[in-house]
Formats: structure tokens, C-alpha cells, sequence
């Protein structure tokens, strides 16, 4: 059995390489997580610019892969298997990665998975809480996507029972921090002004709670709309905008509209475990609600640590260690990038 996996991760603004061990009881290790990320070259333009990304992943993706191997300790003569990020993603992105790991299992003589970038994110939570349990729900909140997803097998049974209508949390965040001034990508901004704001100072919708919407989809374009014409209003008035209680206020809506349907979907499941991953998993209200109603409810909660939360290699390498240990087929050598990869596809 393989049992060092290199990941490769392109799908968006990072560049990601991350290197495990796969144990012989199914555990798997972190050696190595090296990024680099491009992010400063988006934030004039408030979002990435595919064109742009591409390029960066390019000029990054050979000295981010020497990082890694020199964190690891490691040679490239080592490697047992290479998993990369085949989908979904901006397409430019994607092939930067593809073409890379393609190369490397060509010219190392191993075997290549072109993987889902969503799985890899409920996948790297194995990487600091050991196994996940199945069946397990996942809540997956990123820029670009926000899904609640059923997992009875990492390397192979994943479903989606609800997903964003419209915007993604992410985005939402990005679009109300650029109408509050704040600095781009908006979720850490966002949560740092919030905690010094009131979250009941004004009363912003919950999008899809109401009687007849879908128990568990999500929209979050009305209640950013909602902040952008509160703050027009206010401007209007003369007034002061209170930063702080508007970051806070958005912040609640989106926290509580997420952990609400997180915990009723496990709890109608019959599920005991949730795992919130994605970018926005870091953010402290979300994590923190989740934790509490979890708690009421009786369900364990799984967060990665922030690092892991973002996109990066060490997820990917993980997902491939997981469809090792499951014995499943590689992926041939003529894979290709997949931006629209349906979750339910864990390998190409």
C-alpha cells in the first residue's frame, strides 16, 4: 500500500502542496502543508481574477512543492501517490495543478487521483480528529460555495441534501465588507469589528427560514442586499455608519441561519457528528454558535483548525490517502480539470 501521498491544490487563489503518511490502520499524518497564496494581488479588484490566479499558481507551484519537501524532510523519490484538485474551481486554475501532478506522477512512476476539492475539505478534518464517523454530516461554507452534505463514505458516498440558492456565505461577506470599507476577503474583517458590536442592534433577515422554503437550502443575496440598503439609508440620513453593530448584525444572521439547519438537518438524520469546514469555518461566531447548539442537541462537532479550514494541499493529500486505503482506481493520465465536478464525484 502507498504511503506517502502528495496533494496538489489550484482550484482558486492558493497554491496549495501538502505531503501525509498513510498508516496501516487507515490513520493518516500531516508531514507537510505549504501555500502560497495570491490573494494580495485580487484585493484591488475586491475578488479574484481568474487570469491572474492562473498565472500566480504557475510561477508558485514549484518552489511551494520544494517547501514542502524540505518541511517533510522528504524527496520527491519518496512519493507513493499524488492526488490533485480536479474540480469544481476556475478552469485556468485547475489545469495549472492538473498539468503539475500529472507531470510529477508521469515522471515519478505513481499513481495520480484527480479528486473533489469540496470532499478534500470534510476529508482534512481526519488530519486532526483522527477518523470521521459515518454517517456524518458536513456544513462546507467557503467563498464559493455553501452545502450541507450527508457522508457515508469519504472515498466514495457523499450527498448533498441542501446548498445556497444564490450567494455563497463567502461571498456574502466579501460584498458587505466592501460596503463597509473593509478590507477584501471580507470574513476577517467582518469578524473582527463584530466583536466589538451588538448582534441584536439591527434585525437583518434570515434568508429561506420561512414556512414553505426548502427545509434545508440556503440564500444569502436578500440579507446582503438588506445591509447594503441599510447603510444607504443611514449615509442618506446623515448619519454614522456603526461598523462594528452592522458586522455584527450581518454576522448573526448568517451564523444563526447556518447552525440552525446544520443541527435540525443532523438531528432529522439521526446523525451524531457535524463537521463544519471551508474558509468560513474559522470565523468565531459561526464556530462558536455551532458549538453551542450542538451541544443542545447532543451532536459532537468537528472544526479543523483555521490553517486547514482554508484551501490548501494538505486536504488534498489527505482525500487521496482516504481513496488509497479504500483500494479505489487511479485516475488515467489524460485526466482533465473539471470546474462544475458535482460533489457527489469523490475521484475522476
Amino acid at each position: 500500500m502507498p504511503r506517502i501521498i502528495m496533494g496538489v491544490e489550484s482550484s482558486c487563489d492558493e497554491t496549495g502542496v501538502g505531503l501525509v503518511r498513510l498508516h496501516d490502520d487507515g490513520t493518516v499524518e500531516l508531514l507537510a502543508d505549504e501555500v502560497a497564496s495570491s490573494v494580495d494581488q485580487h484585493a484591488r479588484f475586491g475578488g479574484v481574477v481568474p487570469e491572474v490566479a492562473s498565472r500566480a499558481h504557475l510561477e508558485a507551484m514549484v518552489p511551494t512543492v520544494r517547501r514542502a519537501f524540505g518541511a517533510a524532510g522528504l524527496t520527491l523519490s519518496d512519493v507513493d501517490a499524488i492526488a490533485v484538485t480536479a474540480g469544481p474551481g476556475l478552469a485556468g486554475a485547475l489545469l495549472v495543478g492538473v498539468s503539475a501532478a500529472k507531470a510529477y506522477a508521469a515522471a515519478l512512476e505513481v499513481p495520480l487521483y484527480g479528486v473533489n476539492h469540496l470532499v478534500g475539505h470534510i476529508a482534512v478534518d481526519t488530519l486532526q480528529h483522527g477518523p470521521l464517523p459515518t454517517p456524518s454530516l458536513a456544513l462546507l461554507v467557503s467563498g464559493g460555495h455553501t452545502q450541507l452534505l450527508r457522508v457515508d463514505d469519504i472515498a466514495g458516498k457523499i450527498t448533498e441534501i441542501g446548498s445556497t440558492v444564490d450567494d455563497a456565505a463567502g461571498e456574502a461577506y466579501d460584498k458587505v465588507a466592501r460596503v463597509l470599507d473593509l478590507p477584501y476577503p471580507g470574513g476577517p474583517p467582518i469578524d473582527k469589528a463584530a466583536r466589538e458590536g451588538d448582534p441584536k442592534a439591527i434585525a437583518f433577515p434570515r434568508g429561506m427560514t420561512g414556512p414553505r422554503d426548502p427545509a434545508f437550502d440556503f440564500s444569502f443575496s436578500g440579507l446582503k442586499t438588506a445591509v447594503a440598503r441599510w447603510v444607504e439609508g443611514a449615509q442618506a440620513r446623515g448619519e454614522d455608519i456603526p461598523v462594528a453593530d452592522v458586522a455584527a448584525s450581518f454576522q448573526e444572521a448568517v451564523a444563526d441561519v447556518l447552525t440552525a439547519k446544520a443541527v435540525r438537518a443532523a438531528t432529522d438524520s439521526g446523525i451524531g457528528t457535524l463537521v463544519i469546514s471551508g474558509g468560513v469555518a474559522a470565523n468565531s461566531r459561526l464556530s462558536g454558535l455551532a458549538a453551542q447548539r450542538c451541544a443542545e442537541a447532543g451532536i459532537e462537532l468537528r472544526v479543523p483548525r483555521p490553517r486547514l479550514c482554508t484551501d490548501n494541499g494538505a486536504m488534498i493529500a489527505a482525500l487521496g490517502a482516504h481513496l488509497v486505503a479504500a483500494g479505489c482506481e487511479p485516475s488515467p493520465l489524460d485526466l482533465s480539470a473539471n470546474p462544475a465536478l458535482p460533489v457527489s464525484t469523490v475521484c475522476v
